[in-house]
């Protein structure tokens, strides 16, 4: 879910006094030179690993120390994020991480190796994206409006792929059958590109994921991107509404963020925090991130743990409501 406003401007208004207290004394720790790896549970290639490399060359000019990306994809980004866990808390390793491993994995897995408060350090907010909902070329919908009414009046419509069990995109089309009174089935995929021609041949009539997985089919007109789930239309998709504006009461946008292991000390969340939130500041880094359709998110380490708590609340009354038995 999105940053509130007013915490994005707050976090603004603060990075001028980070960038002070970058420039400051570097005793002790901060003179600490050895490199940092920057963990990413996706795949090189994803949004979230393109993020990952822009914190990182910022970061690496700022603090002066290498900063190396490392790769730990799988299991819905647990892998690198148990990696984390077992980091010593010297600032020497962190992660780029999206918020529904903290704030949807308590509520929809009975058992989870981690606990997503007592064993990690928020850092910093830097970026979000938003999750979009398409259909194919075969499709008679040329609106959500009217690819609701399918899935009303025909079964055989009302299902949606996702990227799998328990993901935000699961999670959104779940809050899109409970807004509409529509029981969608849900059909899980591991492959993305699978999703994407079942979507285009017929065989599934719409597909919830991130927009930056779409866009590119959607510009070529394989598939129609219908709707986006955020607050607000995608500069790069201006002419797709928000579900709101298709009268579907449902809004989340996904979180990127920077953390690091449980017990950090708050001079080092600090520094890194103020250097990471830099990273996304100006046109250059927004028109980068532009690119997989993610927009800059700064805020600072408080605003990221609050948001975590608002998201972890919202997920588990959805799940609740939704009826979805936790794995």
């Amino acid at each position: 879910m999105r940053l509130q406003t007013t915490s994005r401007r707050r976090a603004l208004g603060t990075l001028a006094a980070g960038a002070l207290a970058l420039a400051g004394g570097r005793a002790g720790a901060q003179d600490d030179k050895s490199p940092i790896r920057m963990l990413c549970g996706i795949s090189a290639g994803s949004g979230n690993d393109f993020t990952a490399r822009l914190v990182a060359e910022k970061m690496r000019e700022v603090l002066g120390r290498p900063v190396i990306v490392e790769n730990r994809p799988g299991a819905g980004q647990r892998i690198a994020l148990n990696e984390l866990r077992r980091s010593p808390p010297d600032g020497r390793t962190l992660m780029l991480c999206t918020t529904g491993p903290f704030t949807i994995y308590p509520h929809i897995y009975a058992r989870l190796d981690y606990d997503p408060v007592r064993d990690f350090t928020p850092i910093a907010s830097v970026a979000s994206f938003d999750v979009g909902i398409a259909t194919g070329p075969q499709m008679k919908a040329r609106t959500m409006q009217e690819l609701i009414a399918l899935a009303r009046a025909d079964k055989s419509f009302a299902a949606f792929g996702s990227p799998g069990n328990g993901s935000l995109s699961h999670f959104v089309g779940i809050s899109m059958g409970l807004a509409t009174g529509i029981e969608l089935t849900h059909v899980p995929y591991k492959d993305s590109g699978v999703s994407a021609l079942d979507l285009a041949s017929g065989r599934l009539p719409m597909l919830v994921t991130g927009v930056s997985q779409m866009v590119e089919l959607h510009r070529a007109g394989k598939i129609r991107i219908l709707a986006v789930s955020g607050g607000k239309r995608s500069s790069q998709l201006p002419d797709v509404p928000t579900l709101r504006e298709c009268g579907i009461n449902v809004s989340n946008t996904t979180t990127c963020g920077v953390y690091g292991p449980a017990g950090m000390a708050p001079e080092l969340v600090r520094r890194f925090s103020a250097a990471a939130q830099l990273a996304v500041q100006g046109p250059g880094p927004r028109e980068r991130l532009a690119r997989y359709l993610f927009e800059p998110a700064p805020a600072g380490a408080q605003e990221l743990a609050a948001l975590m708590a608002d998201e972890s609340r919202d997920f588990a009354r959805l799940v609740k409501a939704s009826g979805y038995s936790p794995e």
